[in-house]
């Protein structure tokens, strides 16, 4: 144990010797969260309309006019010509052409069905799906004023059978920040730990100090525990940063136990520090490290579920994500700060984990070869 201690405390030292580290442990954290939390939504606020009126009746000027009131909507364009009207949405100058046909006012005007034609940039089949929800809704508050002005009497009309109230939970305003934190906290965590502990072992080996260590009597096990330990703590520490700036810049909630969700983490890091020091036993430069590194990142980081629900993956690709810790820090991170979820909630994910990070140190060990 004092070996451990000892190396754990040259790693320290090392660690805060070197600049860069010292820099990046509290310039991530803040860039990153501050940066990516409030940029990151698939909320959709602008959506450029062009519209062609051929009508002109009252009618789709009202039509046009709670276009306008929309949050959603705006319209940047107003044309007569279906060919121009297609020309701005191939050059990306608007995202969606409404055409509203002669003779709509009046066949409104006499109770019949009147029809409108939309034509949606659809290359962000996310973004389309959602401009096409939103003007639906905007034409079903259309229509039912619409039939508030015709309405026979409102004594006359029948009740509505079934009375619908709707409630939120676990995030009322619907703040697109509170789902995206949780998430982006686990990214921050993975990239403190994973690059700088492989980078920081691969380091030693281009600088020749790691040969001074393979000679001294330390075990396997001793060396990759003093190597890990110290960015746990470090990757803990800017979680805890993450957590206060999520609280006092976007007013995150926190509903659970903030001792299981730094467990949870800390088990989470064990998994992701043994994977970058297993792949840094292969990378013999900094570069190829790095090279490994972000393959490893990436997949980890756009299957986790973080933008897409992982319920409408394939289902290869939710048994590839079996071995994604990310997948179970996020989904763990969400259920306790927004849920308030405790251990049973979440003991499966944890579980997982435990499995993931015990494989991933096993296998950093047993591949450490002390060569002098």
């Amino acid at each position: 144990m004092r070996t451990i201690l000892y190396f754990i405390r040259k790693e320290f030292i090392q660690i805060f010797r070197d600049k860069f580290i010292g820099k990046a442990i509290f310039a991530v954290p803040l860039v990153q969260l501050l940066i990516l939390v409030p940029a990151v939504t698939f909320e959709i606020k602008n959506v450029n309309l062009c519209v062609i009126d051929r009508d002109m009746s009252a009618d789709s000027r009202k039509l046009i006019s709670q276009l306008e009131g929309s949050t959603f909507f705006k319209i940047k364009y107003l044309t007569f010509s279906e060919e121009e009207a297609n020309t701005l949405l191939q050059e990306n100058k608007c995202d969606m052409v409404l055409q509203i046909p002669s003779k709509f006012g009046k066949n409104i005007g006499v109770g019949e069905q009147s029809k409108i034609m939309v034509s949606i940039n659809a290359i962000n089949a996310t973004t389309a799906q959602l401009s096409l929800a939103y003007l639906n809704g905007v034409i079903q508050n259309f229509n039912m004023n619409i039939a508030v002005e015709n309405a026979v009497p409102l004594a006359s009309l029948s009740k509505p059978q079934i009375n619908i109230s709707s409630r939120h939970w676990y995030n009322e305003t619907l703040n697109y920040s509170y789902f995206m934190l949780p998430g982006i906290l686990a990214i921050l965590v993975t990239v403190i730990g994973f690059l700088l502990a492989g980078l920081n072992f691969v380091k030693e080996k281009e600088v020749g100090t790691i040969e001074q260590i393979n000679v001294t009597p330390i075990k396997k096990y001793q060396f990759i525990t003093a190597k890990m330990f110290p960015f746990l703590v470090i990757s803990l520490f800017d979680l805890a940063l993450g957590l206060l700036i999520g609280r006092l810049f976007f007013g995150v909630p926190f509903q659970g136990s903030i001792g299981l969700l730094f467990l949870c983490s800390a088990v989470f890091l064990i998994s992701v520090l043994g994977l970058a020091l297993f792949i840094s036993t292969y990378s013999s430069t900094q570069q190829q490290f790095m090279f490994v590194a972000f393959f490893f990142m990436i997949i980890f980081i756009l299957m986790s579920g973080i933008f897409t629900p992982l319920e409408s993956m394939p289902q290869w690709a939710q048994k590839v994500n079996l071995v994604n810790p990310m997948v179970y820090l996020i989904r763990i991170n969400r259920m306790v700060m927004l849920k308030g979820s405790g251990f049973h909630q979440i003991s499966s994910d944890l579980y997982a984990l435990i499995v993931i990070a015990t494989s991933f140190t096993f296998f950093a060990v047993k591949r450490y070869r002390k060569t002098s």
